[in-house]
């Protein structure tokens, strides 16, 4: 939990921030709609990144092992993070700005693709087998509670500070103060043991050459189930995190601390709410908890925007507070889910590439997608496909298996 709360808070940190000021900093040459296109686009490039950090990590993960790989990634988070606080602006360095931007996102993305599978296998592969559900669930928190840090830091420096110094210097404290944060994840990490059916597989000279053609040659239906099964609740997220604040902001003319207050509660409460519904999957399996959250988030997609167009706070801070709660409906269950479809000697693989593939679709294009909707034909069409997205989660549900009582093996 710990290791992925770190990497989340820098890519949450980014993601708040292209929402807010990022327009202004390093494509002050558009106008606003298209500045913040732009920086999502930017933001999109993490999502890009993301499976060739599923690919590389995920071999490295099941040749070398899951505390392995955890170092490296956490390491090169923490760096690229850190460069970002130091990057002159585009006022500053012109052209060369955004690109650099673009790369040190590049590297965010390929450090996070090869993270989540291994902080999930660590507490998965190190628990009881009848509570998988609720331990793999721990590392799903890391999302929730990396973004309620960001947001409440960029919320604080943002009320702290006038305008003006929050676009000339503020939006660089929690970049660089990700520093620390880094430093004690290394610690953390330091003392934890190889898992041990990893360590199992490697005394029996069973590790694989090649985990990534085995994954695509005899797991590849598995591989399409765990990816579809993430598709909505990503798109959704990254709804609730990203797009909900240009929204308000932008859209509705609504003030900065208002949008992240509103999900600033919503992450809380998703955090808390993420291991109750793992350790539900355990009870009641992973196909009936998931699916009760996808089908729910369908009518909420088509209630999100009419509440926040009431721009009443209250209101607001309920819809984006519900759509979290039932995204940690999916959420809770997703980890055991995924890496259960896929055996020990390739799980890092399989469960990486199911991830970080889907991401690019579910998450990382979904921003874009919202602005560009939004400009020409209303909201109306973002519910639409919020809706078709859980859609497709359902669907996978629905012809998957259930593991939850199954042995990983």
């Amino acid at each position: 939990m710990v290791g992925t709360t770190l990497e989340y808070f820098d890519f949450a940190a980014y993601n708040s921030l292209a929402a807010i000021v990022f327009n202004r900093l390093f494509f002050p040459t558009f106008d606003p709609m298209s500045g913040t296109i732009l920086a999502f686009a930017t933001f999109a490039v993490g999502y890009l990144a993301r499976p060739l950090g599923g690919v590389v990590f995920g071999r490295l993960g099941d040749r070398r092992g899951r505390r392995y790989v955890l170092m490296i990634t956490l390491l090169l988070m923490g760096l690229s993070t850190l460069s970002m606080g130091l990057l002159p602006t585009y006022a500053v360095a012109g052209i060369v700005s955004p690109i650099i931007l673009v790369l040190l996102r590049f590297v965010q993305g390929a450090a996070l693709g090869g993270e989540w599978a291994g902080a999930v296998l660590l507490a998965l592969e190190h628990g009881a087998p009848d509570h998988r559900g609720r331990n793999a669930s721990w590392a799903q928190m890391g999302p929730a509670v990396g973004t309620l840090l960001a947001t409440g830091l960029i919320a604080t420096i943002s009320l702290t500070l006038s305008a003006e110094a929050f676009q000339s210097w503020g939006w660089r404290v929690p970049f660089l103060l990700s520093t620390v944060l880094v430093a004690f994840g290394l610690w953390i990490r330091t003392g934890v043991d190889e898992t041990p059916l990893f360590a199992d597989l490697r005394r029996r000279h069973s590790v694989v050459d090649s985990p990534i053609r085995e994954v695509l040659r005899h797991y590849w239906r598995r591989l399409l189930i765990a990816g579809g099964a993430r598709i909505g609740p990503d798109v959704q997220y990254s709804l609730l995190i990203v797009f909900t604040l240009t929204y308000l902001t932008t859209v509705l003319h609504q003030s900065r601390t208002l949008a992240l207050t509103a999900v600033s509660v919503g992450a809380l409460c998703n955090a808390v709410a993420v291991p109750c519904f793992g350790a539900l999957s355990d009870r009641y399996g992973r196909r009936p908890v998931y699916g009760c959250g996808a089908l729910l988030a369908i009518p909420w997609a088509f209630l999100y925007f009419r509440i926040l167009d009431s721009v009443d706070p209250a209101l607001i801070v309920v819809a984006v507070t519900g759509g979290f709660l039932i995204h940690a409906i999916m959420y809770g269950p997703q980890a055991a889910f995924i890496t259960e479809q896929f055996p020990t000697r390739v799980r890092y693989a399989g469960s990486s590439l199911a991830y970080t593939l889907v991401g690019i679709v579910g998450g990382g294009l979904a921003p874009v997608a919202f602005a560009l909707l939004m400009r020409a034909y209303g909201t109306a069409a973002m519910s639409i496909y919020l809706a078709a997205a859980f859609g497709l989660t359902a669907t996978a549900l629905l012809v998957a298996r259930e593991t939850s009582r199954l042995p990983l093996e």
